[in-house]
């Protein structure tokens, strides 16, 4: 099986690939059922395997489609993972726990949302107090999703980001619109008001599968941002965090911190590490976002909004729909060989280097 074949096109396509490739070799299995269905009328799931001791103190977890259509780029790897038997060499005593597929109908719809509109990484707040407040995404939510979209509309978005970016900067601008809100559903980056199906998902299987271990590393795919093809590691725990000494030993200065400055993502709220410390109160645990880089920030910027403008206000099946779509892919899932080549290196590397390293802790 070439690189290329670890790929698919469509999510039940990647599905597939994902369980010929490692079901059989698995210890544990579990399926779960989304309560909506894909564009063709197809059911979909988010798939739990773990392979290694029930009991092991050490697990190692992959997580794919955070953002639905960043997919493609997990799923990818995580077939790649069992299909070219690496999965198979890693130090004795630890385990595996891969989630495929957790936003499965983002991944199907060819969006970063989930049924609910609800960005996944956004909606790991508590729920219980007073959300996170985003002024600047108030200042501009008028832009960031338009009611039409048109060359007038966009031209005129374009005018009041860079007015903003000239007055604040291009980071804040950055952070305004992507690093999450709660006050507008109909939104981009919209962090939900209430734990979302996905959410509830990667909640029980983290407190039902790793309760007895002692130490839980976590990589979890994500595209859309940096130089195209490199994948850079993001440490992806609430900082400060004490693991990030441990995951700077494990990753070296290939690591990067958004509160340090080092990474090319903005500040964001609710992220899954959010859930993760949560979910795991007693386990040590080392968690990064593998990010890989597709094309320009704004022009990933635009596809999601024009994906969100897509869904709240035209004809799914019309001829816009096709272009956004597409749009979409080339920003989140190119459909490039050597993309995908560096993309599954650059995943093997990272894999081992963190069961490695979680051996060794």
């Amino acid at each position: 099986m070439s690189v290329n074949e670890f790929f698919a096109r469509d999510y039940m396509g990647a599905r597939e690939k994902f369980l010929a490739a490692g079901r059989a070799h698995a210890d544990r299995f579990r399926t779960f059922q989304n309560p909506l269905r894909g564009p063709r009328g197809e059911q979909l799931y988010c798939d739990a395997l773990w392979y290694g001791p029930a009991d092991a103190e050490r697990v190692l977890v992959t997580i794919s489609a955070t953002h639905g259509i960043e997919g493609f780029c997990g799923s990818g790897c995580q077939t790649g993972w069992f299909a070219s038997g690496a999965y198979r060499e890693l130090p004795p005593g630890i385990a595996q726990l891969h989630l495929h597929a957790v936003n499965p109908h983002g991944f199907a719809w060819l969006r970063r949302v989930n049924e609910d509109n609800v960005d996944l990484n956004r909606n790991f707040v508590t729920h219980i107090g007073p959300y996170p407040e985003n002024p600047g995404y108030e200042k501009l939510a008028a832009s960031i999703a338009p009611a039409e979209w048109t060359a007038t509309s966009q031209a005129a978005s374009k005018a009041v980001f860079a007015d903003y970016a000239k007055r604040f900067g291009p980071a804040a601008l950055q952070a305004a619109i992507s690093g999450g809100q709660y006050s507008h559903p109909d939104g981009v980056f919209f962090g939900g008001h209430a734990p979302t199906w996905s959410h509830r998902i990667i909640a029980e299987v983290f407190r039902e599968w790793l309760s007895r271990a002692k130490h839980v590393a976590i990589v979890d795919f994500h595209t859309g941002l940096g130089p195209r093809g490199y994948g850079e590691l993001i440490f992806a725990l609430p900082e400060p965090h004490p693991s990030f000494a441990r995951a700077l030993d494990w990753y070296g200065s290939d690591l990067t911190s958004v509160e340090l400055g080092t990474s090319t993502s903005a500040q964001l709220f609710g992220t899954n590490g959010e859930g993760f410390v949560r979910f795991l109160p007693n386990a040590q645990l080392t968690a990064i976002a593998l990010e890989y880089g597709t094309l320009p920030l704004d022009d990933v910027l635009d596809a999601v909004r024009a994906d969100n403008w897509l869904h709240l206000h035209a004809d799914l099946a019309g001829e816009d729909s096709r272009r956004i779509k597409t749009q979409m892919r080339d920003a989140f899932a190119p459909n490039d060989a050597s993309w995908r080549q560096s993309v599954w290196t650059r995943a093997e590397e990272i894999l081992r280097k963190t069961a490695f390293g979680l051996a060794r802790s």
